[in-house]
């Protein structure tokens, strides 16, 4: 018996219709399963854009032996090691600051009574680089710590260690939650599917009665989880549009908020919202062949 596409698009419709309370759970069920799933995957592709800018901005300050008087500019030794930190292939730039603008920086930072026995003369200048990658600051500490001129090398190795330890917890965690929450969606999905298959198992019956082969049968089916996939996933993909259009309003301008650094590109925002689109029609597809799979069998 040959399955016609007006065949199919009339059943499909009419069954979709005749049992819309259970179109409209599975749909929910699809809809509400792979928006948690969207919004993982966009809260991890938010934690990686931030651990990017983070390792971008991480510096590494090469104090140089103090000087007295204090001269305005680099010396010919200070600009010889600035040449060579910026060849380095993971530091992006150096800036160089004088004695005194360090000195007039110290007053800010350092208990009033430690600034008392400095002065400009005896304040180091420095220069502050900003890495590519702060795995790279302990290269930069060792190779230029005993460098003559140089006073000492820092860098926040601390912070580094947390940062990289908070991040890569963050994105495992943002992953693990997605893989199990499309597990967990696909058997609600499927069971669903199956509940509404299993309303109609003695129209299912009647059709193989009269003569009708499997797939004649299956393929209506097919379309109705293919359709519910497809209108609980477009509801799923606005959801991550909307979320991705939330944290742009709240991260503004404002470059040291934590939603400024999780910003996303449209781009990679249209990608996981169409893999969450073919997720959904996957799932409403493989759910309607395994639902009507037992009936067909019997």
């Amino acid at each position: 018996m040959p399955v016609s596409v007006d065949y199919v698009a009339r059943e499909t419709a009419s069954n979709l219709w005749r049992n819309r309370l259970m179109t409209i759970a599975a749909v929910l069920t699809v809809a509400v399963s792979l928006s948690l799933v969207g919004v993982s995957l966009l809260l991890r592709q938010g934690v990686a854009h931030a651990t990017a800018q983070w390792r971008g901005g991480v510096g590494v300050e090469v104090f140089m032996q103090a000087a007295s008087p204090a001269p305005a500019r680099m010396t010919s030794q200070q600009s010889g090691i600035d040449d060579q930190l910026v060849q380095l292939p993971y530091v992006k730039h150096c800036l160089y600051r004088s004695q005194v603008y360090d000195y007039n920086e110290a007053r800010t930072v350092i208990d009033p009574t430690a600034f008392q026995a400095l002065s400009v003369g005896t304040t180091p200048s420095s220069l502050r680089c900003t890495l590519t990658n702060p795995n790279s600051a302990q290269l930069i500490a060792k190779q230029f710590g005993s460098y003559p001129g140089v006073l000492s090398v820092q860098y926040p190795e601390k912070q580094i260690h947390t940062m990289e330890t908070v991040t890569g917890i963050l994105q495992a965690v943002f992953l693990a939650l997605a893989v199990v929450l499309l597990l967990s969606a696909s058997v609600l999905i499927l069971n669903t599917i199956r509940l509404a298959i299993f309303a109609r198992r003695r129209e299912v019956a009647v059709m193989k009665l009269v003569g009708a082969t499997n797939w004649f049968i299956r393929v209506p089916f097919m379309c109705e989880g293919v359709v519910q996939g497809v209108v609980g996933a477009v509801v799923a993909a606005m959801v991550v549009i909307g979320l991705h259009v939330l944290l742009d309003s709240l991260a503004g301008h404002n470059n040291s908020s934590v939603f400024y650094a999780m910003r996303i590109p449209p781009g990679e925002v249209a990608a996981t919202a169409v893999v969450v689109a073919v997720i959904g029609v996957v799932i409403g597809a493989l759910g309607s062949a395994l639902g009507i799979r037992r009936f067909l069998d019997a």
